[in-house]
């Protein structure tokens, strides 16, 4: 356990020094809350129940009985809300003896930004571990799959056949395969793409391909089909947290996709708690929350090439 003392911070106990800096820098704007669905909990976790309703009506003939068919229960995802806590001891010494103002105030704005960074971190973790086997929803697959079940049989899928870093043909496959989704049983619902999620590699290249008016980097002279038909009306994500540069995502219209699950609100003590003996000041930040997904045809993605 760290403790901030007098010889942590020696050169602010003497006059002299021309700057001090990288207490505070600038940060993103929140990014997550653009990604992820937001629920609230008030358990230690929530169980997300799919469904598997009914199919196609078959013929019925003269004089035979109707069919009758069944509806049941889908796959069931849980997420086990997590607390995320930290905090710092000061030494009244320390606090005293600084001679560059008050250093509880240089502290506490960066005990926030560490709270606020791990929180993006944790989330774009759903997303850096998309297509990685270890880390499986309800359905027991990984997130973005090629084989994930339907309840009824067969499988379906949230990726490209091959994978491919992110061009306007991609993309235009990757909403092709949205626009195909089904339910459980087969039947064709409406989803759509909303919004484009990219690494800030891919920033520039994004731009070129979705705001060109004629088709990007060839010399066909045929209208930009993805900017005509606005297929993106939620625009671009650019998720710094995002590890793999040439991995790219498409959040979907379907509900229950990513979900950011919130059992406590970020808190943050406003007055130290004093330790009598030793007259150290305890500062400290908690959170408690869930993240991960829910329905897989909330998110489509590729991890590039």
């Amino acid at each position: 356990m760290g403790t901030v003392t007098t010889s942590g911070f020696s050169k602010l106990l003497w006059p002299g020094i021309k700057a001090i800096y990288g207490q505070k820098y600038d940060e993103y704007p929140q990014e997550f809350s653009q990604i992820f669905e937001k629920m609230t909990s008030d358990k230690a976790y929530e169980e997300y129940q799919g469904t598997s309703m009914f199919g196609l009506a078959p013929i019925k003939t003269q004089g035979n009985a109707l069919y009758f068919d069944e509806a049941k229960q889908g796959f069931t995802t849980r997420l086990t809300n997590i607390v995320y806590a930290m905090g710092f001891i000061i030494t009244r010494e320390a606090y005293d003896d600084n001679q560059y103002g008050d250093l509880i105030k240089m502290l506490t704005p960066a005990l926030a930004f560490s709270m606020r960074q791990t929180k993006e971190t944790v989330c774009a973790n759903v997303l850096n571990r998309a297509f990685n086997s270890s880390y499986t929803g309800g359905d027991g697959k990984e997130m973005i799959a090629s084989d994930h079940p339907h309840m009824a049989g067969g499988t379906w899928s949230n990726e490209l056949t091959v994978a491919s870093d992110l061009t306007q043909a991609a993309l235009e496959t990757a909403c092709i395969d949205i626009m195909a989704f089904v339910n459980d049983r087969g039947l064709k619902i409406a989803a759509m793409p909303r919004s484009l999620i990219i690494a800030p590699q891919n920033t520039f290249e994004a731009e070129r391909i979705l705001k060109s008016s004629l088709e990007y980097d060839t010399a066909n002279n045929a209208i930009n089909a993805l900017k005509s038909k606005g297929v993106f009306p939620d625009g671009i994500s650019v998720y710094h947290y995002l590890q793999d540069a040439d991995a790219w995502f498409i959040k979907t219209n379907v509900p229950n996709g990513l979900i950011y699950q919130e059992r406590d609100a970020d808190d943050f003590n406003p007055a130290p708690e004093n330790d009598f003996d030793t007259e150290n000041a305890k500062y400290k930040a908690r959170m408690r929350f869930s993240v991960g997904w829910v329905d897989p045809r909330g998110i489509y993605g590729s991890e590039g090439a």
